[in-house]
């Protein structure tokens, strides 16, 4: 299969729990939870829009997720079980999925959620006008009916794979959204939603307060706030940890190796480590003329070593991995093993597409024109930036020029991730539970705003990936 990534690592998370502003030991599991008090946690980057499926950006998702709800949910557990819905059955060998809603469910302004919004959603979805990412499962649809005011069907031409998953994505509000230009629509800030909290205020490049729902259906939170602080430096959330004014933080490998130890945070904290559900990669342009060449990705590939990249930036906190899915899971392929550094094999590869120095200035040229590019990565992210400062010293040694740029958040995601304006990036994804991966790397997904945004393209590749949604 061609390569138009290059995955560096599963890195192993790290969270670190503020316990109690009090010294004492951490509560006892039995003890009944309480009401009041807010969370305080940091974020690297603002919010692009908070209504569901229109964004694909992480700060965008996790405020998302507090805000609506969906039919179907995972509990503690990872068992699927019914959220908004009262039951589902799964008939037909997979090709029928039937829903019963629950007829107490209301919209943060009173109205009722119904069918009619799970509906909306449905059409809003399947609309090609609609500037989504996420329209994929909805189109492996066949046909939807409602069958009552709190009831509806779905049905499939065969059995997929992922049918559940998509029922566990957000519903809209029909009432609010019908008729409105999406991506200018006032709910994109002042969302109304269903779910556990409201958005109380967003104060732009600041933070955003989210507030218990007191009609939410299932209870109310026990938390009466969740506030995020809009901090894009590492550095500085961490030093806002410390001084008491952030709860709870994802640890970079210096904070949680060097850091966070001795008496204080011994008793007043909690450190978690685990391996992340997530990879980060290096992403080529496959519309820019260096990368149209398959030989030129991989010598590139075969020109970094992923190992030291890990120590270097990592401090050993990760490990090498091979394609999209998380190491010891069984979607992984273990027979696989990491491209490994191989210096004179990349500088053949490049000689064969027509890449040497002919002019003797240490670059590599062809037709004239010089091997330089650069790799865009995102403000706030310290393992990004050190990972491509890494890749521009490889790389130098092979003969290309990598420039990096560093932009922030919001800017990064608009105006070049969505629009293609970039010669490589580096990014990293989610790994969810489900080991699906049309979305983001079918031929039909790279499109503008579509989470294939590096252009990849393999009939082979989709083949197999409709196939194993099957």
């Amino acid at each position: 299969m061609k390569k138009n990534l290059l995955a560096f690592w599963a890195a192993l998370g790290a969270l670190l729990c503020l316990l109690s502003p009090y010294a004492g030991a951490a509560p006892s599991p039995a003890e009944e939870p309480v009401y009041g008090g807010r969370i305080l946690m940091g974020t690297i980057g603002e919010p692009s829009n908070l209504i569901p499926y229109l964004s694909s950006d992480s700060a965008s998702q996790e405020i998302v997720d507090l805000l609506y709800v969906a039919p179907l949910k995972y509990d503690k557990d990872l068992q699927i079980v019914p959220w908004a819905a009262k039951s589902y059955e799964v008939l037909d060998g997979g090709r029928l999925l039937r829903f019963v809603l629950r007829d107490d469910i209301r919209w943060e302004d009173g109205v009722p959620l119904t069918a009619d919004d799970v509906e909306f959603t449905y059409k809003t979805m399947i609309d090609p006008k609609t500037p989504t990412a996420y329209s994929g499962d909805f189109l492996a649809i066949e046909s939807f009916r409602k069958t009552g005011r709190f009831s509806f069907e779905v049905r499939y031409e065969k059995p997929f794979a992922r049918s559940l998953m998509t029922w566990m994505g957000a519903i809209l509000p029909k009432h609010v959204l019908e008729g409105q230009d999406l991506m200018n629509s006032p709910a994109a800030r002042k969302p109304v939603g269903a779910g556990p909290f409201r958005l109380l205020k967003w104060e732009a490049g600041s933070m955003l307060t989210l507030g218990a729902s007191d009609t939410y259906f299932e209870g109310r939170p026990n938390l009466d706030e969740a506030v995020y602080r809009i901090i894009p430096d590492p550095a500085t959330m961490f030093l806002e940890l410390k001084a008491g004014r952030l709860d709870m933080m994802s640890l970079s490998p210096l904070q949680y190796l060097r850091q966070t130890s001795g008496p204080q945070w011994d008793r007043d904290w909690r450190k978690y480590r685990y391996l992340s559900f997530s990879y980060t990669f290096l992403g080529f342009n496959l519309s820019h003329p260096f990368f149209k060449d398959v030989r030129v990705r991989r010598a590139v590939s075969m020109a970094i070593d992923r190992q030291s990249i890990i120590d270097g930036v990592l401090l050993g906190q990760g490990v090498p991995t091979v394609g999209p899915y998380k190491p010891g899971t069984w979607a992984y392929n273990d027979t696989l093993s990491p491209v490994r550094q191989d210096v004179d094999e990349a500088r053949k590869l490049l000689a064969e597409a027509g890449w040497r120095d002919t002019d003797g200035d240490g670059l590599l040229d062809r037709d004239g024109q010089p091997f330089v590019f650069t790799i865009l990565v995102n403000q706030g992210n310290t393992a990004r930036i050190n990972t491509a400062i890494i890749i521009q010293s490889q790389l130098k040694a092979l003969g290309i020029g990598v420039h990096i740029r560093t932009v922030e958040w919001a800017a990064f995601i608009k105006e070049f991730v969505n629009k293609g304006r970039f010669d490589a990036l580096i990014l990293a994804w989610t790994i969810t539970l489900d080991p699906d991966i049309y979305d983001v790397w079918h031929s039909s997904r790279a499109k503008p705003g579509g989470l294939n945004f590096t252009g990849y393209r393999n009939a082979e590749v989709d083949a197999l990936l409709v196939e194993a949604r099957s």
